[in-house]
């Protein structure tokens, strides 16, 4: 019996199977903010298990996915953030049952699109 590959197939499927319910909550979700939220969580992880799933499964190609995990880790948040940040900005409302609204004030102390800082 071979460990590694079956533990990469198992890491695999959860993986998909986190996407899976991250293209759910895309669905179910009520509000851009709470999609972004379940979008950005759940593939994250689930990108990250299909990943180490394929290190498993492909031992000489570790170095390269472990990089891959990494960018993956690092963007996913950030661009999800920013997307939120934009939406916020912009005056994109929130579901009634949203709690959280009130942190989102504009800054006053970002300069506006008119003014030249």
């Amino acid at each position: 019996m071979q460990f590694l590959p079956i533990t990469g197939a198992i890491l695999t499927v959860a993986g998909s199977v986190f996407i899976l319910l991250a293209a759910i909550g895309l669905v179910r979700m009520p509000d851009l903010y709470t999609r972004i939220q379940a979008g950005t969580k759940a593939s994250t992880l689930g990108t990250i298990l299909v990943l180490l799933g394929l290190a498993f499964v492909f031992p000489a190609w570790t170095l390269k996915l472990i990089l891959l995990i990494a960018f993956v880790a690092i963007t996913n948040p950030i661009s999800s953030h920013v997307l939120a940040r934009a939406a916020a900005r912009s005056g994109e409302p929130f579901h009634p049952d949203t709690r959280g609204e009130k942190y989102m004030q504009p800054d006053d102390n970002q300069p506006s699109n008119t003014e030249k800082a």
